[in-house]
C-alpha cells in the first residue's frame, strides 16, 4: 500500500500562494481542483464590479492574447475561483466576474480548439481559460461549476437591481421590467414570443418576426444571466 504523493517545495509554496491569495478575497472553502491551459488578455482595466458592471453600458473590445497556451492550475472555492498561471495567481469572484463564452475552430493546434472561457479578475484583467486538449477531459466540469458560482451571485441581485427599476446592460443589450432592446430593435416583454441563441448569433423573435440584436455571443458578458432574466421576463423563454 502506497501513501499520498509528496508534495515538492514548488508545489507547497504554489498551495500556499494560492490558499493566501483566495483568503483575501474572501472566497470560502476550496470545493475542487483542476488543470486546464490560460492566458491573459491585453484590455483595459474594469471600472465597475458585479451589479455595477451590468448597470452600465459597456462595450468591451476583443481581447488580444498574449499567449497561445500555458498550462494552469484552477482551484474553485464556494464565491470564487484562482488561477495559477505562468507563476502569477489570478483571483476571480462569483459576485463579481464576467464571463464571455468563444467557440473556436483551429485546424493545426488542439489546444486552441473548442470552447473558451474568458473571465475578468478582481482587478479587472481578462484570463481566458481552456481546457486540457487530451481526450477525457473535465473542462465542462469545471466551465459547469463556474457558470453555477456566478448565477448562484449575480442573478439575485439583477432581479432585485429590475425589481428597483433600474436597467441591466449585458454588452448592447438592456433591458428593464417592461422591455428590452439593442440598437433599434425594442420590444416589450409581451410582444416577444423567444429568444433564440445560435450559431453564435441573438436573435428575438418579437409578434412572429425574428430580429437580429447585432451582438454576438462572444461579445455578451454573464450570457447565461441574460438567459435566466429572459426566462423569468418573457412569456416562452430560451430555445
Amino acid at each position: 500500500m502506497t501513501g499520498p504523493t509528496r508534495r515538492t517545495p514548488s508545489e507547497e509554496l504554489l498551495l500556499a500562494r494560492i490558499s493566501a491569495a483566495a483568503g483575501r478575497e474572501h472566497l470560502g472553502r476550496r470545493r475542487a481542483t483542476y488543470a486546464g491551459t490560460a492566458h491573459t488578455a491585453h484590455r483595459k482595466a474594469l471600472g465597475a464590479r458585479g451589479i455595477r458592471g451590468l448597470l452600465a453600458f459597456v462595450r468591451y473590445d476583443r481581447p488580444s492574447a498574449t499567449k497561445v497556451r500555458d498550462d494552469a492550475r484552477l482551484d474553485l472555492y464556494e464565491h470564487g475561483m484562482t488561477v495559477a498561471v505562468q507563476g502569477r495567481i489570478h483571483v476571480v469572484r462569483y459576485d463579481t466576474t464576467s464571463v464571455f463564452r468563444t467557440n473556436t475552430l483551429h485546424p493545426h493546434d488542439s489546444a486552441r480548439a473548442g470552447t473558451a472561457c474568458t473571465l475578468t479578475d478582481v482587478d479587472g484583467e481578462r484570463v481566458v481559460l481552456r481546457g486540457r486538449p487530451e481526450p477525457g477531459g473535465d473542462a465542462t466540469e469545471w466551465r459547469s461549476e463556474i457558470q453555477r458560482g456566478v448565477i448562484r451571485a449575480q442573478l439575485p441581485r439583477a432581479l432585485a437591481a429590475l425589481d428597483m427599476g433600474e436597467c441591466l446592460a449585458f454588452g448592447d443589450i438592456r433591458l428593464t421590467r417592461e422591455k428590452v432592446w439593442c440598437g433599434e430593435v425594442c420590444a416589450r416583454w409581451p410582444q416577444v414570443r423567444h429568444i433564440r441563441i445560435r450559431k453564435g448569433a441573438i436573435k428575438l423573435n418579437i409578434d412572429g418576426t425574428w430580429h437580429g440584436l447585432g451582438s454576438r455571443v462572444s461579445e455578451i458578458p454573464n450570457l447565461f444571466i441574460l438567459r435566466a432574466l429572459v426566462e423569468r421576463l418573457g412569456p416562452d423563454g430560451v430555445r
